[in-house]
């Protein structure tokens, strides 16, 4: 499931990252690599801040629909 249907408080793992290269390469600078744990922080208007590799980073809506999320 797209990290925009992820609950607060809980960690899940990422399994995908679409997009074009563009798009995985700067997801992957801020720290969204596959297999890495995310915690969903907050979620305002579809906007989300995660924890992820120990700093909070915050997302647009568009961006945290390209990141598959599975359970832990």
């Amino acid at each position: 499931m797209p990290l925009t249907f992820a609950k607060p408080g809980e960690t899940y793992i990422i399994m995908r990252i679409g997009g074009n290269s563009e798009i995985r390469a700067h997801l992957q600078n801020l720290g969204f690599v596959v297999g890495s744990n995310v915690e969903v922080v907050t979620a305002m208007s579809g906007n989300v801040i995660v924890n992820i590799k120990g700093s909070r980073v915050a997302i647009s809506k568009e961006m945290a629909q390209k990141i598959m999320i599975g359970g832990k």
